[in-house]
C-alpha cells in the first residue's frame, strides 16, 4: 500500500508508517496527523480517502479523528491487513466567484472589510430563484457551511452542529435585524450572496480570494467531489465523546 503523510510536525511515531508502507504522493490513502487544520489541508491536497489521526498536543481537537498517535501500532496492523472501510462523510462545497471555482471543506466566508457589510441572500434550484431573507442584512458577514464544516468556524460563531449530510447552513456574524438565527437549507439548492453596501472580503477555509464591492456576488453549492475518510471496525468515536474532548480541550486551554 502507498500512503501520503501530511503532518503538522515530524512526530517520532511517523517512522513506523515509513517502515511499513511506501510513502508517495501517488497514494492509496492520505494519513493526516494533527488537528482539524491538518485534516482540511489533506482534503485540499488529496482527493482519495483520508485517515485523520489526532496529534498529542494539548488542544488538538481532530473532530473527524477516531484515533490518536498512541494508536499507531493499531493503525499499521489494520491497514496492512485491509481491515478498514472507506466512508463518504459529505461532498465538498463549490464556491463560484467571477468565473472561478474553489472547492470548500469547512466554509465560504464573506467578512466585512471595515466596520460592517450589507448583503442580500438568495437560493435557487433549477431556473427558480428566490430570496431567503426579505431584507438587507448588515453586520460582520455570513458564512456558508455543510455538515463537514459545521464543527469548525460555524460552531465558534454560534451555528448548529449538522449531524446529517445533504444540508447547508448559513450562519450570520453579528448582524443587525429582527432575525439573526442560522438557516439550514437543502443541499440541492444554490446559495447566492450579493453585496449591497460597503466592502467585504471573500475567504474559503482560511484562504483569501479577494475583495468584494457593492453588486459583487458569489454562489455556493454542493459539488460532486466527495470527502472520504478511513474507518476501522469498532473504533468509531461517539459524538458525546468528541464533544467531551472538545470541551475539556477548551477548559485546559
Amino acid at each position: 500500500m502507498n500512503v501520503k503523510i501530511i503532518a503538522n510536525k515530524q512526530y517520532p511515531q511517523l517512522s513506523k508508517l515509513r517502515e511499513n508502507f511506501d510513502v508517495s504522493s501517488h497514494a492509496d490513502i492520505c494519513i493526516a496527523v494533527g488537528g482539524d487544520g491538518t485534516f482540511v489541508r489533506a482534503a485540499k491536497e488529496f482527493d482519495g480517502p483520508i485517515l485523520p489521526i489526532r496529534s498529542a498536543e494539548s488542544g488538538s481537537i481532530g473532530y473527524y479523528a477516531d484515533l490518536c498517535l498512541d494508536d499507531i501500532d493499531f493503525v499499521v496492523k489494520h491497514l496492512k491487513s485491509g481491515k478498514f472501510t472507506v466512508e463518504t462523510i459529505e461532498n465538498k462545497m463549490e464556491l463560484l466567484y467571477k468565473g472561478r471555482r474553489y472547492y470548500v471543506v469547512n466554509e465560504a466566508l464573506l467578512h466585512n472589510a471595515l466596520e460592517e457589510i450589507s448583503f442580500k441572500i438568495y437560493e435557487s434550484k433549477g431556473s427558480s430563484r428566490s430570496e431567503i431573507y426579505p431584507y438587507v442584512m448588515s453586520g460582520d458577514g455570513i458564512l456558508v457551511t455543510s455538515s463537514i464544516g459545521s464543527t469548525a468556524y460555524n460552531k465558534s460563531a454560534g451555528g448548529p452542529l449538522i449531524l446529517t449530510p445533504k444540508a447547508m447552513c448559513l450562519t450570520f456574524l453579528n448582524v443587525d435585524g429582527p432575525y439573526r438565527n442560522p438557516i439550514v437549507t437543502d443541499a440541492s439548492k444554490v446559495i447566492e450572496v450579493e453585496v449591497v453596501k460597503y466592502r467585504g472580503v471573500l475567504i474559503y477555509d482560511g484562504i483569501r480570494i479577494g475583495g468584494l464591492k457593492p453588486k459583487d456576488r458569489f454562489t455556493v453549492r454542493m459539488s460532486d467531489r466527495p470527502l472520504r475518510i478511513v474507518r476501522f471496525p469498532g473504533r468509531s468515536e461517539p459524538l458525546a465523546k468528541k464533544l467531551d474532548r472538545i470541551i475539556r480541550s477548551r477548559m485546559s486551554g
